[in-house]
């Protein structure tokens, strides 16, 4: 067996394997090839070459997609598709894609035959409307497929004077890529007819294309499978867990799984953008970092342009690339979409990634009150009790973590007392700001609130009426049974 295939099949056989697959609901795939694309200019050429010579279908789903000149050479390749006789399927978050695509846009690919999707747009019967579509999928006659962290946008290029924004995706090929397909069916059927049955393939019938094992995890509101595998890689974690995310408000439980993790000897890292597309989002953000430095993990703040990437890799075997954020929206809420990839060479390659996007990053670094703390909870200090092998380990651990932060204290870095500072300060003033004009225009609140309690009494009446409805034609099934049984009994059939 290729010695690639081998850790990964070996680790589907055993206990831990089944854990993977009942908390992610899929299988790990073999024999897939599995590439590492980095931002929009390794990732845009290869989707509209892909797009360009499909022959058959093509699969396409996005949170945002603008009507700019990035999403007018996509709109362009895919109706020129459509235009041929390939079957082409666009699915469109309404919330992501309002305002930054006009419905002409959308009619423009209609014209061209393109079958064009709107997710989840606001319904009077359905007021919980802000659960997402934040998908990033293409697919291309079943044969190829990328996923990532991009959307359709001209920020992702930086045009318009900006920079690029850093963000991670992945081209696949192989049995994999009939589990992307299946992923998109789910979400398709979420906004009309299903796809039909027989164009689904069997990943069993795919041909391997390479030596790398992966999986597909398809999140959906409330089924929480990305948070359980989290959790439990940062659990099974034995020396790096590195992960890098674009809107990390991590859960109390999340954030005890990684600081039991860096209390264990694990080299837990956090890369997280500097500035936000959304600043409100920011503070809080900055305001979550003690928790996790005094734990003994490393957080790092991306210096560049938007760091929208969403990727894990642990042990540099085991790696997540997709769509979810470390938050609960995204766990909980969104319907989203990763590769677990196990492979050790595809986690080397995320790693030195990983080091190479450090290179522009600043370490938060903690003062000498969070660095007592920090040696407290790794266990550096004195204990009554006799010493143990583990705690060696954690000795260790909590040693090596106290000379990364007194290095990066003495050699750079910024300091996490002065960064929650301006946290805690904007908080205050945004609480403070919302105060005075919640005061000065209590309608501002009020109007909301009416509007969305209104909204949400017409919609539970309309769902008793539906369920009325559904009641009234199950008793008339049950009237024409029973009348058609008397009918036969009074005037039974000729033998």
């Amino acid at each position: 067996m290729d010695d690639s295939i081998a850790p990964a099949a070996a680790l589907e056989s055993g206990n831990l394997g089944r854990a993977f697959a009942r908390i992610s609901g899929s299988e790990l795939r073999l024999g897939n090839d599995v590439r590492l694309l980095r931002n929009a200019a390794e990732n845009f050429p290869l989707w509209l070459d892909v797009i360009r010579n499909a022959q058959r279908v093509i699969h396409f789903e996005n949170f945002i997609v603008a009507d700019d000149e990035t999403g007018r050479s996509f709109a362009e390749a895919l109706a020129e598709r459509a235009s041929v006789g390939v079957r082409v399927r666009v699915l469109y978050d309404w919330l992501g894609s309002s305002g930054r695509a006009l419905p002409r846009f959308w009619s423009r690919l209609r014209k061209a035959g393109v079958e064009v999707r709107v997710f989840n747009p606001p319904r009077l019967t359905a007021p919980f409307w802000i659960r997402r579509n934040h998908r990033k999928l293409i697919t291309a006659d079943g044969q190829t497929g990328f996923v990532s962290g991009l959307c359709i946008s001209d920020a992702w290029q930086g045009k318009h004077g900006g920079e690029p924004w850093r963000d991670t995706g992945l081209s696949l090929t192989g049995p994999v890529v009939a589990d992307l397909d299946a992923a998109f069916a789910a979400t398709w059927a979420c906004a009309g007819d299903p796809l039909p049955a027989d164009e689904l393939v069997d990943p069993a019938t795919i041909a391997p294309a390479g030596h790398v094992a992966a999986r597909v995890i398809s999140g959906q509101p409330g089924v929480f499978r990305t948070y359980r595998l989290d959790q439990l890689i940062a659990a099974t974690a034995r020396r790096r867990l590195w992960l890098t995310d674009a809107y990390s408000v991590a859960t109390t439980s999340y954030v005890q799984a990684l600081s039991e993790a860096a209390r264990a000897g694990v080299d837990v890292r956090l890369l997280v953008p500097g500035t936000s597309d959304i600043p409100v989002l920011q503070p809080i953000i900055r305001a979550g970092y003690r928790p996790l430095i005094e734990n003994g993990i490393r957080v790092f703040e991306w210096n560049g342009s938007m760091l929208h990437a969403k990727t894990a890799v642990a042990d540099g075997r085991w790696s997540r690339v997709g769509s979810t954020n470390l938050n609960l929206a995204s766990w909980a809420t969104n319907w989203e979409l990763d590769v677990v990839v196990e492979n050790a060479a595809f986690g080397e390659a995320m790693e030195a990634m990983y080091l190479q996007d450090l290179r522009n990053a600043t370490e938060i670094v903690p003062g000498r009150a969070t660095r007592r703390a920090l040696a407290a909870n790794l266990g550096t200090g004195r204990s009554k009790r006799r010493s143990t092998p583990r705690d060696m380990g954690r000795f260790a651990a909590g040693a090596i973590a106290l000379s990364h932060t007194l290095g990066n204290a003495v050699t750079g870095g910024r300091s996490l007392t002065k960064t929650e500072a301006r946290s805690v300060a904007m908080i205050g003033f945004l609480s403070l700001a919302l105060a005075g004009l919640v005061t000065v225009f209590p309608a501002l609140v009020i109007a909301p609130l009416v509007i969305m309690l209104i909204w949400f009494g017409f919609a539970l009446l309309l769902r008793a009426l539906g369920l009325w409805r559904r009641i009234r034609r199950a008793r008339r099934v049950v009237r024409r049974a029973k009348v058609m049984r008397s009918v036969e009994k009074t005037f039974p059939r000729a033998p």
